[in-house]
């Protein structure tokens, strides 16, 4: 997509940076603090792993298929990641992906004002004429949170994937399409504002 080699996205409560090596400290310490590479139902990156999901994920960068990004919290902590993938800049089309978040940056604003940044320039910016989301059909706690944010279930794509530990995932394909985007724009920018 035109202008996204060193993209950032700044709100009130996270950035969205373009993710690099220096990254890998905090994030290492961000996925270590939940577990989180332990869930069998996602793929989030162990500790120890982290410098390789890096350079997986800027080689992408490189091929033109992925914006990476490092998720900021308030203070400049890194507390996750968060991409566009599946880039169609022909349509154009989108998935946000491969996304995770430490577990002390959940259920907060963090992951609602990071979605209404990226949609916001994909739709306002890119003219999408839709974006996607997919996530495993047991990751019930993701698919809420994608629910939360207005977007319409498209379908499952049955033995879509193999998983780390050999299963087969049944994907969960969500999307926004551009006529969606005012009321879902409305309803992100009303969650943000809400007192908590």
């Amino acid at each position: 997509m035109p202008g996204s080699a060193n993209l950032t996205l700044s709100g009130r409560f996270v950035q969205l940076v373009p993710l690099s090596h220096d990254h890998a400290e905090a994030l290492s310490a961000a996925s270590a603090e939940g577990a989180l590479d332990r869930l069998w139902y996602t793929t989030v990156p162990s500790p120890q792993g982290m410098a390789t999901e890096i350079d997986r994920r800027l080689a992408l960068k490189a091929a033109g298929s992925m914006v990476p990004f490092a998720t900021l919290d308030a203070g400049g902590r890194a507390v996750g990641m968060t991409t566009y993938m599946n880039i169609d800049a022909g349509l154009p089309r989108v998935e946000i992906g491969s996304t995770w978040i430490a577990p002390s940056a959940q259920r907060g604003p963090v992951n609602t004002e990071a979605k209404r940044l990226m949609l916001g320039h994909a739709f306002e910016v890119w003219g999408c004429t839709a974006v996607e989301f997919r996530t495993h059909r047991l990751n019930t706690q993701s698919r809420r949170a994608i629910e939360r944010l207005g977007a319409q279930l498209d379908g499952i794509l049955r033995a879509h994937m193999r998983m780390p530990n050999g299963t087969l995932r049944d994907t969960a394909v969500y999307s926004i399409t551009a006529p969606e985007w005012p009321a879902v724009r409305s309803h992100l920018d009303w969650q943000l504002e809400r007192p908590r």
